[in-house]
């Protein structure tokens, strides 16, 4: 049975689930400053993978080109399928990664109740082109085993504080405050997530139970306070 997108916009209008239980979740009573992209107008690209369970055989589909920075894959309960975009911009000709999600167990859809194994629902990503960050719908779609998140944000270029200059205080940033948030809503205040960073490769990894948004940022107030 597959859930199609129909029936996914009338889930998002009748029924949203909340994500304020995440586990690793820590409330700020301030907005973070987010990161921008170094450029303007980066160019993104994306390419989806299945993976079933049961042969261990891998199909990747032909690279998908986002329309509007949006790309949709079927996520099915108990294979998994991924995601991964890359970005291109002005400051070379190299092609980056941006973003892998993998899913193997969507189990509720809001508004169409638990999938059962092998049923599917359509996942979309968002990318934000102002922000580094992402939105992923149906929003509420809750998962068994948690959902993969990797995003990385070097595509900032360095300069995590806006001044213009990537320095010192920039790597302290970094190191000390940097972090990936999440919100259920455009009303809603921006929450930190407990998720694991990594300098080298400046990217957080997150398991996720469910979709809302999520942007990587910097607690400034913080800073301020303490530095």
């Amino acid at each position: 049975m597959f859930v199609r997108r129909s029936l996914m916009v009338l889930a998002l209008a009748l029924s949203v689930a909340r994500c304020a239980d995440q586990p690793t979740a820590v409330k700020h009573p301030a907005a973070p400053q987010f990161l921008r992209w170094a450029t303007q107008a980066p160019q993104f690209t994306a390419n989806t993978s299945t993976h079933p369970r049961r042969s261990g055989a891998m199909a990747l589909t032909p690279p998908l080109s986002l329309d509007q920075n949006v790309v949709s894959f079927w996520a099915v309960r108990g294979e998994s399928r991924s995601v991964l975009i890359n970005y291109a911009s002005s400051i070379d000709s190299a092609v980056h990664p941006f973003l892998m999600l993998t899913t193997t167990d969507p189990q509720f859809v809001p508004g169409v109740g638990e999938l059962a194994v092998g049923d599917s629902v359509l996942v979309t990503v968002t990318v934000d082109t102002s922000k580094i960050g992402v939105r992923f719908e149906p929003t509420g779609l809750q998962f068994g085993e948690p959902a993969q998140l990797k995003v990385w944000y070097n595509g900032a270029g360095g300069d995590l504080n806006g001044d213009g200059v990537v320095d010192s205080t920039d790597a302290k940033i970094e190191a000390q405050l940097l972090g990936l948030w999440y919100r259920e809503a455009d009303s809603d205040p921006w929450t930190k997530l407990g998720a694991t960073q990594s300098l080298d490769e400046k990217s957080f990894s997150y398991a996720l139970p469910h979709f809302c948004d999520y942007d990587v940022a910097a607690d400034l107030l913080e800073w301020a306070v303490n530095w």
